[in-house]
């Protein structure tokens, strides 16, 4: 008979806690997610209670709190502070979203902050995004051209076609998207994903590029496009507000209206 047994480090324990040493009018619980492969030990769970009158309004606020004043060995990653750079993305309540745009009095109850989703952990909340960023390069996001640029200048676009690519080239490879989505979770090796898809679509509609037949030939496969099923996940994930769901949707339309040099 079979047996199937999960993962020994699947298992949560319970952590440390870190508890106010006095009564607070404005104290909020946070629960953090915890684990260092290279220690050998189980994932944890530590929870930490903040007096947020002495803490930042953002979710990034209450974890630079955490680490400047109770645990310094809390590992996240966070650059910018203003939903730009992408770095500090994680699941906050069951949601994949940004930490330094979360504000914390938009959260019920006790706040969980875990790593992205289904992700190989390097330590704590930070993941290692390596296949993520191979299938973001996979697309060859940049501008591709068999002809000479015009001599001594840029090659311009109408303001309607720079429009088509204003939504899509906003994306900041937070991976929110990508890592909420089951088809990504099962099938990275193969699946590009939704961030990769956005930019792919991103230069298929940018009409300075002249790639478009080989961009839509290297997508038409079972793997790298149609393991998109449609379920939406990215789209409703995108702390940018852009609808990766949608491009996808538009490549697998490209690609079914496109008539293919069969040379």
């Amino acid at each position: 008979m079979a047996e199937f047994t999960l993962p020994k480090n699947s298992k949560i324990n319970k952590g440390k806690n870190f508890n106010l040493e006095k009564k607070v009018n404005n104290a909020r619980t946070f629960i953090v997610y915890r684990y260092d492969p290279a220690s050998g030990d189980n994932p944890s769970l530590d929870t930490f209670e903040l007096d947020l009158d002495e803490c930042g309004p953002m979710v990034l606020d209450a974890l630079i709190k955490i680490k400047s004043d109770l645990d310094p060995s809390l590992s996240f990653r966070r650059s910018c502070r203003e939903g730009i750079c992408g770095s500090c993305s994680h699941n906050i309540n069951g949601v994949n979203t940004l930490a330094c745009t979360q504000p914390i009095k938009d959260l019920d109850g006790d706040i969980r902050v875990y790593p992205l989703p289904h992700m190989n952990v390097v330590k704590d909340l930070v993941t290692d995004l390596t296949k993520f960023y191979e299938g973001y390069a996979s697309v060859e996001p940049w501008l591709k051209t068999s002809t000479d640029a015009p001599e001594g200048e840029e090659r311009y676009q109408a303001k309607e076609d720079q429009e088509k690519i204003d939504k899509p080239s906003a994306c900041i490879l937070c991976a929110c998207c990508s890592t909420s989505c089951p088809s990504y979770w099962w099938n990275s090796d193969e699946y590009l994903g939704p961030a990769a898809l956005l930019a792919s679509y991103r230069w298929l509609q940018d009409s300075r590029d002249e790639a478009k037949e080989e961009r839509l030939n290297a997508l038409n496969d079972s793997s790298k496009l149609y393991r998109c099923h449609t379920i939406m996940n990215c789209s409703l994930a995108c702390p940018k507000d852009l609808n990766p769901g949608q491009a996808i949707a538009e490549i697998k339309k490209m690609i079914a209206t496109h008539n293919f040099d069969e040379s």
